[in-house]
């Protein structure tokens, strides 16, 4: 983080954070934006990145409130640097935040290497976030028509799934925050079996705890072990698919117990939303608070950002240009 921190801190070129799908990206962008002030920095966010190069400058103009329909290229860059400039004098750094970079062209790439030539006095106008998985790392860094974009990389980073030893850390640490007490309480072998299964990637170990809590507060545990955590693992694998088996009529002992089972989810879920505006509160009362909470507070993404949605009034006014 201090390593991204002093990237940022430069106001120019590229810097680059790749990880795994689910590895916390975004997330930590986001921690990254919340230490900087808001007043002297504007950064906007692009999330549609299966675009060539012309495109993509249309995306950006959009995202900066620049009108491009009817303008030529030349007229757009022009716009384009004259609303850095301003901003500049307003004392006001800019930041573009280009996620899903594995999806770029080189053709994309490369507008964004022209974009960051924009100087005033010396000092670049634009400094770009680009966030990719993995493979981006390969484009990016192996591809011969990039040579001048890795000259302008002045921060890289790669995000690694945690470690078996970070995991029970990170969950109480979460946990924590919507006011756990210590009800349920987890085994140590609990623990080992979620980094197995999430592979130490933060996105899945929170849908399996999520679930974990969840069912823990259906069963009234007070105590969640190995077990437990296989019997959610196994809900979770039968989501992804039907069993065909599962489609013949069950016995009717069956149905009733399902039944029952059912209705004490429901009473879970009840209880959930009663304590939805409590705080702190201890016992399984912040347990369900935390399932229905989606294992605690999310961490806050970059809120100066803005996105551009697939089927946004942006992508369908490109569709028109490039038809027209």
């Amino acid at each position: 983080m201090s390593y991204l921190g002093y990237g940022l801190a430069q106001g120019e070129g590229f810097i680059v954070i790749t990880g795994d799908v689910g590895a916390g990206k975004t997330t930590l962008v986001g921690h990254l934006m919340n230490t900087i002030d808001p007043n002297r920095l504007t950064a906007v966010k692009l999330v549609s990145t299966q675009v060539e190069g012309d495109d993509l400058l249309r995306l950006v103009a959009e995202q900066f409130g620049i009108e491009w329909e009817g303008q030529s290229k030349a007229e757009l860059l022009r716009a384009m640097e004259q609303y850095l400039r301003e901003q500049a004098r307003a004392g006001r750094r800019t930041l573009l935040i280009v996620d899903e970079g594995q999806n770029l062209a080189i053709s994309a790439l490369e507008e964004l290497r022209m974009l960051s030539n924009f100087q005033l006095g010396g000092h670049s106008l634009l400094q770009i976030f680009l966030l990719g998985q993995p493979e981006f790392r390969q484009t990016l860094f192996h591809s011969p028509t990039l040579e001048q974009l890795r000259q302008r990389v002045i921060a890289t980073h790669h995000l690694d799934p945690m470690e078996p030893e970070e995991v029970e850390p990170y969950i109480l640490h979460r946990l924590g925050k919507v006011g756990w007490t210590g009800n349920p309480s987890f085994s140590p072998d609990s623990f080992e079996l979620m980094y197995d299964y999430s592979e130490g990637v933060p996105r899945k170990l929170n849908v399996l705890v999520s679930r974990l809590l969840l069912f823990g507060a259906v069963e009234e545990l007070n105590r969640i072990n190995a077990q437990h955590v296989r019997n959610v693992i196994a809900e979770i694998e039968s989501d992804r698919g039907i069993d065909e088996a599962s489609l013949a009529p069950l016995p009717v002992d069956e149905v009733v117990a399902g039944g029952k089972r059912r209705a004490r989810a429901l009473r879970g879920a009840r209880d959930g939303r009663r304590c939805a505006g409590s705080r702190g509160s201890a016992g399984y009362g912040a347990v369900r608070c935390a399932a229905r909470a989606d294992f605690g507070a999310r961490d806050t993404h970059c809120r100066t950002g803005r996105s551009a949605a697939p089927g946004s009034r942006s992508a369908d006014r490109m569709g028109r240009a490039r038809s027209g």
